[in-house]
């Protein structure tokens, strides 16, 4: 974007050519996913939280997959020019996924699953981390309950997987379309979505769940279906301001922030070893020229995309 605002304010431009610094590596981009937070990107939400002038073009995409084309310096010897990669962007001014060649530090970049297509490695990185990072603040142990809200998106899906893989029980929700979907992805026990979520776990659960993944960001609604001294982690900040009765009964809620595994290698690796084993799964709604990123974004805002949108620069 030259300006924020609506899904017209993206458009192609021209950038000046990178190279890669010490320990960093350039991607020749094949694919960006299009995410929820690339939308807040694109309409001024993080430039205004950030605060100053902004720095224009402003490009978004948190999650690319494409072939490493210049290794800088001071590298560890892991990635190979010709390297078939996905990593993860912690997008600033110019600097974002939506772009056909982008630098990066090399901890940001590992291999594409084995037999796995650009736009298919390209849905994993930022939501698989951010699930990843969601449960690893929480700190349940095995058999411990979580409750998952938003379990047929890409953050809440991963959430289920990993949770699994992890050995906890999982009660998530969906709508009776979406049913199917989050039972495949291994949810225990999958109840209705929206205001009555809180409550129908504590019927099946009186005592109240040990955590919850708030994917839908359902905020102090959804407080109710956690235990006294339980954990939620959030997305978008949120951290219980408006629920202080949830407060006082001990329960912590702790936003997630991707950025904080931007350069995480051990867990986006981890993460390509379970996409290979099939631990996750990999969804791709749909994919999309990188021209015509605005329609993309338009179908995300309009809702009911199951998996992710994704950008092919070709």
């Amino acid at each position: 974007m030259t300006e924020f605002g609506g899904p017209e304010a993206l458009h192609l431009v021209d950038v000046p050519e990178v190279h890669a610094g010490p320990g960093e590596v350039r991607l020749a981009v094949r694919t960006a996913a299009v995410n929820p937070t690339d939308t807040h990107g694109r309409n001024g939400d993080y430039a205004r939280m950030a605060g100053g002038e902004p720095e224009m073009p402003w490009i978004v995409g948190m999650d690319v997959a494409g072939v490493v084309d210049e290794v800088g310096p001071d590298g560890d010897g892991r990635l190979a020019e010709g390297d078939r990669v996905m990593a993860i962007v912690v997008p600033s001014g110019s600097h974002g996924g939506y772009r056909e060649q982008v630098v990066l530090p090399a901890a940001s970049v590992v291999p594409v699953p084995a037999g796995v297509d650009f736009p298919a490695a390209s849905s994993l990185p930022m939501n698989g981390l951010t699930a990843r990072l969601a449960l690893d603040r929480m700190e349940l142990q095995r058999g411990d309950v979580l409750a998952v809200t938003g379990a047929a998106g890409s953050f809440g899906g991963y959430v289920v997987q990993l949770a699994k893989a992890d050995g906890l029980t999982v009660v998530a929700d969906a709508s009776e379309l979406d049913t199917g979907l989050v039972t495949s992805l291994g949810a225990d026990v999958v109840l209705p979505r929206g205001e009555g979520f809180a409550a129908a776990v504590r019927e099946r659960y009186p005592d109240g769940v040990d955590g919850l993944a708030d994917g839908s960001v359902q905020g102090a609604q959804v407080l109710p279906a956690v235990r006294d001294g339980g954990v939620v982690t959030t997305v978008r900040g949120y951290q219980g301001e408006d629920a202080d009765h949830e407060l006082a009964r001990g329960v912590r809620v702790l936003p997630v922030f991707v950025r904080d595994y931007g350069q995480n290698t051990e867990a986006l690796d981890r993460l390509r070893a379970q996409a290979e084993d099939g631990t996750v799964t990999l969804r791709v709604a749909d994919v999309l020229p990188a021209a015509d990123a605005a329609e993309a974004h338009r179908r995300l805002e309009a809702g009911g995309v199951r998996g992710r949108l994704v950008l092919s620069f070709g």
